[in-house]
């Protein structure tokens, strides 16, 4: 049962528009969102295992007041990780975008029905899914059709952050969007 949200518990998304997609952009983007692979991390040395694994440690700190339960936490940040890779987008960007749209709620719904983290409007379970939009409560697969689009987004804007922000949250050329997930990115900024 979803109860009276404080001003602080709601999401921040805005309406995503549904535009029309070239059918080869369709097809690449469902795909992205049907590759089965699990969240497992795979690194090529030991070098590169443990800096994953020290990023873990100091962004479970971080989290820890939103996600207090460790395995929670944990398979949230594995999940957040290997998503953001493997649409190659910075981790910091995606978890500040988390942070903005859903302020890490799994289940949280938008005024204009955006779903889930990172707040995906149910027409992408139509145009790349199979049209079952509860299924964006699902993590992994929020968290997928989150980087997919936000990836998307950004490829149509020619790696421009800042437009390809507005456009993620349907607010293309205006400031106060792309400005908060810039703003909270610094909190999830790696340096170790």
């Amino acid at each position: 049962m979803l109860g009276v949200l404080s001003k602080y518990e709601l999401s921040h998304a805005g309406g995503q528009l549904e535009e029309p997609l070239a059918d080869a952009v369709r097809g690449a983007l469902s795909a992205a969102v049907h590759n089965e692979a699990p969240p497992v991390p795979e690194f090529t040395n030991t070098e590169a295992r443990l800096a994953y694994l020290r990023w873990l440690g100091a962004m479970s700190d971080r989290l820890r007041p939103k996600k207090p339960e460790w395995s929670v936490r944990k398979e949230f940040l594995e999940t957040v990780w290997y998503e953001s890779k493997r649409a190659g987008l910075d981790t910091a960007l995606v978890l500040g975008l988390i942070q903005v749209e859903s302020n890490f709620r799994k289940f949280a719904v938008s005024s204009v029905g955006a779903r889930g983290y990172t707040q995906v409007m149910p027409f992408w379970t139509r145009v790349l899914g199979d049209g079952d939009p509860g299924k964006l409560f699902h993590m992994q697969t929020n968290l997928r059709f989150g980087c997919v689009i936000l990836r998307h987004y950004l490829d149509r804007e020619n790696g421009d952050t800042f437009m390809g922000l507005g456009r993620y949250n349907g607010s293309r050329g205006k400031a106060p969007y792309p400005d908060a997930v810039l703003g909270a990115r610094q909190r999830w900024v790696f340096n170790g």
